[in-house]
Order: C-alpha cells, then structure tokens, then sequence
C-alpha cells in the first residue's frame, strides 16, 4: 500500500465536460462484469490484495458481508479504536440487476458503544481514480478527509466508507454514475448494521464532490432500493448537479489554452476526462475505448489502468497530453450517452438535505450548487443550506462542520430540522 494523491472528484466533473466541450457536448449526465464487451474492455483491475477477490457464489441478497480484516495501523484513523476492511454483496448498479460484490471498511469509535450501539455514519469519498490499486480502503486518505472523518469519530459516530463498485474488487469503476454510487454505499450500511451489533440501525449520508454526488444519489435511490435503512438525513458539500449548466464556463477555459499554454491546470483536467471517457464502456453497448484511441492514447491506457491521480497527472504532464492527442475521432455521441448515467432519479428527498458551498468554488460552481439547493427546495424536500465565505472546493468540507454537526446531531436525536429554502439566496 501507498499514500496516493486524492483529488476532489468534482473537478472532474467540470473537466470531462471541458474536454467534450470543445467537441460541443450539449448534454449532461453499465453493465456488469459479464457484459459482452467486457471481456476486452478496460478494466483497471489488479495490484491489490487476494481479499478483494471473492471465489464464492455471490449472494443474490445484496448488502450481506462476505469477509472482513483488520487495516493496516496507519489506515486507522486517529480518533477509530479498530479499523476494518470489508467486503459484501451488491447490485451492479449499472444493469440493476446483476450481483456483484464491493469493498470498503468500517472505523469504530473509541469507548463502549451507547444503548442501542453506535449511530452510524456512511461516508462516500471523492475522486482516486479507477485503478483498484486507488480503493480507499486499499491505500491512505489524504489529511483532509482525515480529519474530516476524525471529526465524526470524535463525535461518537462509527464511520462506514465504501469503495464504490469496481474500485478495488473486479470489474471497472463505473466514474460518476449515481446510481452504483448509491448501491455501493446502501449496501455497506446493510452489511455492517447486520453484522456488527455494536452498531445502531440509524444511519446519516455524508460526502464531498463525487461523494456528494454519491450521497445526494444515494438518498434519491434510498427508498426504492433499501427501504429497509433507516436513513435519518444526507449532508453534501460541493454538490455536483445538471453538468449541462456548467459548458458555458468550460467554454470559456477552452478558448484560452491556445494562448496560456499546456498548464498544470490542464493537465489535471485531462486526468478527470480520462475517467469519465473510460466508463462509456459500461454504458455504451458493444462499445470498447481502445478502440477509439489514438497511438499517444494508447501508451495513456495502461498508466490510467495502474495508477491514481498523481502519477496520470504527472504523465499528462510530461507529454502534454490533450483530449485531441488521446481519441482518434469525435467523442460527443458515445460521451453524451454516458454522462446520462451522472444524473439524479430525483431531487425530492424523503429525509433531510444538508448542502454546504465554498463561495469561491470553481469546480462546481456555486451557481450550480445553488440551483440544485432550489430545486429541491421546489420539489418539496427539507433543505439546510449554507455558505463558507472565502472557501474554495476543497475548504467547504471542513469548514461545514460547524454547522454539519449540529444538523446531524439533531437528526440522531430526533430533532426536527428546519429548513432554511425560504431564506435561500443565490451566493454571495
């Protein structure tokens, strides 16, 4: 195992749109392991310990636990008394249908659990690429989300993290699609309230950029899929929503590489393309990415299958690597059919919503996170919204603690949340 570099997934979500933004994408946004194409597709598998491959039937009931073991110390987190990889039994969230296995872990907190056992929090994580070897429960956090999780620990909340389908167990990590994000993240509340009972059956949501969007997913699917968890609220901060919106602000960055040059900037940004390119694969029948690469895009394919973040950025870098140099032809039909697979069933949510935003978040716009807030508000759902003044992307999700906790608090109390959608204000 190593420390890898964890981006905010939600700069992904402007960048796979800036990459087919000057392919003029006008739209925003499969299958299992036994789909046709991938026998051939590009899967990112390997690198990662015998515990992430599962030789057994699968249980056809999702969320039961298959196996579990302890983490290495240092991916323990200070305030956790025990940490614990696991794995269990999912939906392929893509098909809907076929069973799967996922990998994630489960961080206990220090003392004896409260009557009724731990209130349970499931946290879904950012972007770390799609390479196994880049699971979260395979490698190390980054200090941020660290002390992110810390935070919840302290509090006296167990923390369960999954990996997300493919990432880390066979199979490609379906980037961005919000409906094996919240599989993924349902069925490790399932596995571990049933096979841990120092924990509570009470559970909140909460992630940052792709894990908001996996959070705010997940509470969306919720009722038709696991009726049976009883999820108390969701708190996201750097909300992605409706990717079309943001094309008009991708445009405007595309305009300027002729005349700022091959930066770093872009090279981040082609990284978070990638990701988004490779899942057309699960979505797109009959369709395989290599076929669709060019010679500089091939020599790319395996650095994206066997690393994370850092070292793809790095080789980016190194080769000034744009969209134009990686795909032999126009990407706009096979992409605009996979970014489908990024949108919401639905922005009425049965419990409590809780959406953070750093005023000065780029990534996802605050306009954009903002529409999202007023849509829900609209649709009829209980939304507590709240600006970081000064706060980039990133800086949201620490700084939203101070009003995360207590919101949280209340729902594992039983409080009743007051929703602010009255008050709601575009941002500052």
């Amino acid at each position: 195992m190593r420390l890898i570099r964890i981006c905010s997934c939600s700069r992904f979500l402007a960048v796979t749109l800036l990459g087919l933004a000057g392919l003029t994408l006008s739209a925003c946004g499969g299958g299992g392991d036994n789909l046709a194409p991938q026998s051939k597709a590009f899967t990112a598998d390997g690198g990662v310990s015998s515990f992430y491959r599962w030789d057994g039937a699968v249980p056809t009931t999702p969320g039961v636990l298959l196996q579990q073991e302890a983490l290495a110390a240092a991916q323990v987190l200070p305030n956790a008394a025990q940490g614990i990889r696991i794995l269990y039994s999912s939906t392929d969230g893509d098909d809907g249908k076929t069973a799967i296995y996922v990998s994630g872990d489960l961080q206990l907190p220090k003392g004896a659990p409260p009557a009724g056992g731990w209130p349970l929090i499931a946290w879904a994580h950012g972007t770390v690429g799609v390479a196994d070897v880049c699971a979260p429960s395979w490698t190390l956090r980054d200090a941020r989300d660290i002390a992110y999780l810390d935070a919840w620990l302290a509090q006296g909340y167990a923390v369960v993290s999954t990996d997300y389908q493919g990432l880390g167990t066979p199979g490609l990590h379906p980037y961005l699609h919000a409906r094996p994000e919240a599989y993924s993240v349902l069925d490790s509340i399932r596995a571990v309230t049933k096979a841990f009972p120092q924990l509570s059956s009470s559970v909140v949501i909460v992630g940052q950029s792709q894990g908001a969007q996996g959070a705010i997913a997940t509470a969306a699917y919720a009722p038709s899929y696991a009726p049976d968890i009883k999820l108390l609220g969701t708190v996201a901060t750097g909300v992605p929503y409706q990717l079309q919106s943001v094309l008009a602000y991708l445009n405007a960055l595309t305009a300027q590489v002729p005349t700022s040059g091959f930066t770093s900037v872009l090279s981040t940004l082609e990284a978070y393309a990638w990701l988004g390119y490779a899942t057309a694969e699960r979505v797109v029948p009959n369709f395989l990415l290599s076929d669709h690469l060019t010679a500089k895009g091939k020599a790319f394919y395996s650095v994206a299958a066997t690393q994370c973040l850092g070292p793809i950025e790095d080789y980016i870098t190194q080769n000034k690597l744009v969209t134009a140099d990686v795909f032999n032809g126009d990407v706009t039909a096979w992409a605009t059919q996979t970014l489908q697979s990024a949108n919401y069933p639905t922005v009425k949510f049965a419990a409590p919503i809780f959406v953070g935003t750093g005023t000065l978040d780029t990534d996802i716009p605050t306009v954009v996170q903002y529409q999202f807030a007023k849509d829900a508000c609209s649709a009829g759902s209980t939304v507590e919204q709240h600006y970081y003044v000064g706060q980039h992307h990133d800086g949201a999700e620490l700084a939203s603690l101070v009003d995360s906790k207590p919101f949280v608090q209340k729902l594992f109390g039983g409080q009743p949340i007051t929703s602010n959608c009255a008050a709601l204000t575009p941002p500052p």
